[in-house]
């Protein structure tokens, strides 16, 4: 898996910090890695952006970016009122086909949901993903109404014939209620794809070095990491 696309099920979903952790479970187990953000938006050209965060979190790892739109829009609207460039499809394939060529493992964070436009001809990160013949990874919530914005990424992603290879609850709240607890079960079912791992709410305040030592332990072996879908839901009834 030498290219992952990361999408999410809308915004603020916990992609960066969920990004982070994959990246350093994977330079833990002695890979190299890249971070790629194709369209970085709402921040200035001085700031940090999610490339950096990751880097922040998890260590050693490239960081790239083809473009930053200083307003907090989608890229293809936040292009345009910045009168700049938008990203197409085919430049994030190829920018990821080449970090590929040079590390062990590529992570590609898209913007917001899986189709959100990168640009005015409707390009998406699911077209980017189609070119690199890519699985795309889903983080997703964990409580109410988590259900439908899985199981509509999830359509959309059969649809293009995309493969999902799990989701990943991007924030685990410290006080979980029904809902939350019940989605543990539902979760897999509705994207059609095994339940991956599970942040808790707050990580990304962690200490970069206690986020390292603890990343393994919200992912499942897949992502490098020693979770467990059945031994989490049976811990929290």
């Amino acid at each position: 898996m030498p290219v992952l696309v990361i999408t999410g099920t809308g915004t603020e979903i916990g992609k960066t910090v969920t990004t982070a952790a994959i990246a350093a479970t994977a330079l833990a187990a002695g890979r190299s890695v890249a971070v790629l953000k194709p369209a970085q938006t709402g921040v200035r050209a001085d700031e940090p952006g999610d490339a950096a965060e990751v880097a922040r979190l998890a260590g050693a790892v490239t960081q790239a970016e083809l473009a930053r739109y200083p307003e907090p829009l989608a890229p293809a609207t936040a292009a345009r009122r910045a009168g700049r460039a938008p990203v197409r499809p085919h430049e994030v394939a190829e920018a990821a086909e080449k970090l590929a060529a040079e590390h062990d493992l590529v992570l590609v964070e898209g913007a917001g949901g899986l189709l959100v436009r990168f640009d005015e001809e409707g390009g998406t990160l699911a077209d980017a993903a189609r070119l690199l013949g890519a699985p795309v990874l889903v983080v997703v919530q964990a409580g109410l109404g988590t259900l439908n914005t899985t199981t509509l990424t999830a359509e959309a992603l059969s649809a293009r014939g995309l493969d999902c290879p799990g989701v990943v609850i991007g924030s685990w709240p410290t006080a979980p209620d029904l809902a939350d607890r019940c989605n543990l079960a539902d979760l897999p079912e509705a994207a059609g794809a095994p339940l991956l791992g599970a942040l808790p709410h707050g990580a990304a305040a962690l200490p970069p070095a206690d986020f390292r030592a603890a990343a393994s332990g919200w992912l499942a072996p897949e992502l490098d990491g020693t979770w467990s879908a059945e031994r989490f839901a049976a811990a929290r009834g």
